[in-house]
C-alpha cells in the first residue's frame, strides 16, 4: 500500500470514529429529535441543568456507545495480538480460554446471587474468572517447558474445555439463573455504561501500552522462534509479556460486555488486507476499525426490535461475521 494510500486511510478512519458516535445518538427506544440531542450536547459542555433529554443523551446513549466502540477496539488489538503470536490466522481472543474463564466468572456470580452487592459484581466476577484462565495456561504451558505456540494452544484448549464443563454444572445446579447466564454469554451492552468504561479503562490502557510496546517483537516472532533469538529477541519473556497484554485486553472486554465474536477475528484480517502485516499500525487500525465495527453492530442490535426489545450484540456480529469471514476467506484463496 503506497504512503499516500495509507495517509488516506488513516485520515479516513480517524474521521469516522467521531462521526459514528455522534450519528449512534440519534438511535435509541426513545425517540428525540435533532434540536434535543444538540441541546443535551450543549448542556454537558456548559454544565447547564439536568433534563430528561441530557439524561437520555449522556448516560444512557452516551456511555454505552463508548462502552461498545471501546469493547470493540480491545477485541480486535487482541485479536491481531493472538493471530501474529500464534502465527494461526484463526485465532482470536477466545483461543486460549480467556473468554471462558470471564463466562465462569460470570455464572458463578449469577448462580450463587453475587449480583446482589451491586452492579460491579458481575463485572468483577467475570475479570477474575478471565485473569485465572489466562494464569492456568500460562501455569501449562510452563509445566511444558516453554511458551511455544503449541503448548499455549493446548492450554488454551484444556482450560475451555474444563471451564466449560464447570459452567454447565452452574447452569444445572441453579436453573433459575440459567436465561441470565446464557443471555450474558451471548453479549450485551443493555443497561451498561459510564460506570462500565471506568472499569475495564485502566486494564485496557495497561494491556494497550504493553502489546504496542513490544510490537517490533511481535513482527520478528512471525519469523519463528529461532530466527527471533538469533536477533536478539527473549522468546520467552516477549510471548509473555504479549500474552499479558492481549490477555487484559480480552479480559476487560469481556468483562463488562459477555462473549462477543468474530470481531477480533474478522477486523485484523481486513486491516491486514488495507494495510499490510506490520504490527503497529496493524493493531491500531485495528482498534479503530473494531470499535465502529461494535459500535455500529450494537445499535442494529437496540434498535432492529420493536417495543425497546433487543438482541444480543453477540448475535448481530455472529450472523454478519460469520458470512463475511466466508467471503474473505474465498477472496483469499483465490487472490
Amino acid at each position: 500500500m503506497s504512503d499516500r494510500r495509507h495517509t488516506r486511510a488513516w485520515l479516513a478512519m480517524a474521521a469516522a470514529v467521531p462521526l459514528s458516535i455522534y450519528a449512534a445518538l440519534f438511535f435509541g427506544s426513545y425517540p428525540l429529535p435533532a434540536e434535543a440531542i444538540h441541546q443535551a450536547l450543549a448542556s454537558m459542555l456548559h454544565g447547564q441543568v439536568e433534563s430528561q433529554e441530557l439524561v437520555i443523551v449522556r448516560d444512557i446513549r452516551l456511555g454505552r456507545i463508548l462502552l461498545s466502540f471501546l469493547t470493540g477496539a480491545a477485541l480486535a488489538v487482541s485479536g491481531g495480538v493472538f493471530q501474529g503470536l500464534l502465527r494461526n490466522p484463526l485465532a482470536d481472543p477466545f483461543t486460549l480460554g480467556i473468554s471462558s474463564g470471564a463466562a465462569c466468572g460470570a455464572a458463578l456470580a449469577l448462580g450463587m446471587g453475587w449480583t446482589v452487592a451491586g452492579l460491579s459484581t458481575l463485572p468483577l466476577a467475570a475479570l477474575g474468572g478471565a485473569f485465572a484462565a489466562m494464569t492456568l495456561v500460562l501455569a501449562m504451558s510452563r509445566l511444558a517447558g516453554d511458551f511455544s505456540r503449541e503448548s499455549l494452544v493446548l492450554g488454551g484448549i484444556v482450560v475451555s474445555t474444563f471451564l466449560g464443563a464447570a459452567i454447565a454444572l452452574i447452569k444445572s445446579l441453579n436453573e433459575e439463573s440459567v436465561a441470565a447466564i446464557v443471555f450474558w454469554i451471548m453479549g450485551s451492552f443493555q443497561g451498561r455504561g459510564f460506570e462500565h468504561v471506568e472499569l475495564m479503562l485502566p486494564y485496557m490502557i495497561t494491556g494497550s501500552a504493553v502489546v504496542l510496546f513490544l510490537a517490533r517483537e511481535l513482527d520478528i516472532l512471525g519469523l519463528g522462534s529461532e530466527q527471533a533469538a538469533q536477533v536478539g529477541v527473549s522468546v520467552g519473556r516477549a510471548r509473555i509479556g504479549l500474552l499479558i497484554g492481549a490477555g487484559m485486553l480480552t479480559a476487560a472486554a469481556v468483562s463488562v460486555s459477555g462473549i462477543i465474536g468474530f470481531v477480533g477475528l474478522v477486523v485484523p484480517h481486513l486491516v491486514r488486507m488495507l494495510i499490510g502485516p506490520d504490527s503497529r499500525p496493524l493493531l491500531l487500525f485495528s482498534a479503530l476499525g473494531g470499535g465502529i465495527l461494535l459500535l455500529w453492530s450494537d445499535v442494529l442490535a437496540r434498535t432492529i426490535l420493536s417495543h425497546g426489545a433487543e438482541l444480543p450484540v453477540g448475535v448481530v456480529t455472529a450472523l454478519f461475521g460469520g458470512p463475511f469471514f466466508c467471503l474473505i476467506m474465498a477472496r483469499g484463496r483465490r487472490s
